[in-house]
């Protein structure tokens, strides 16, 4: 049984929603899931677990959010050299410039993306919900 993080940060409970049904998803697919925050998970829990999912809405200027989740989340990058992971989060503005220029960092980090990031616009509707199931069993496989 594959042991999965879900590690997400989130402010209005939108990305919280998100992560939830990644776990589902895992689980459904027969992972073991855990939902961690930035504060629960570091760089050196990276290798306890077989896949991982990140989870961050935009923030500012479309960043991560900077006092816990970008920190953790920039400690972590070097480790996750062929780890494979997957990305999600909530936006309430702009185009998704943050996702892409996240995905782009966890390339250049050599992670190995198992499907396409999710987003969506504020709070999650079915169809982003049944995208991040779907995403939680990407990382079950």
């Amino acid at each position: 049984m594959k042991k999965i993080a879900v590690v997400y940060w989130s402010g209005t409970g939108n990305t919280e929603a998100m992560a939830s049904a990644v776990a589902e998803g895992a689980q459904a697919a027969g992972a073991q899931a855990v939902l961690l925050t930035p504060s629960q998970f570091d760089a050196s829990m990276v290798e306890s677990y077989d896949a991982i999912a990140f989870g961050c809405p935009s923030m500012g200027v479309e960043v991560l959010e900077e006092s816990e989740f970008e920190p953790m989340f920039s400690a972590c990058a070097p480790k996750l050299s062929g780890k494979p992971i997957a990305l999600f989060g909530s936006y309430g503005w702009g185009d998704g410039e943050w996702m892409h220029n996240w995905e782009a960092d966890c390339d250049g980090a050599g992670a190995k993306r198992v499907c396409d990031s999710v987003i969506c616009n504020e709070a999650p509707d079915e169809a982003a919900q049944e995208a991040c199931r779907a995403l939680g069993a990407a990382l079950a496989q």
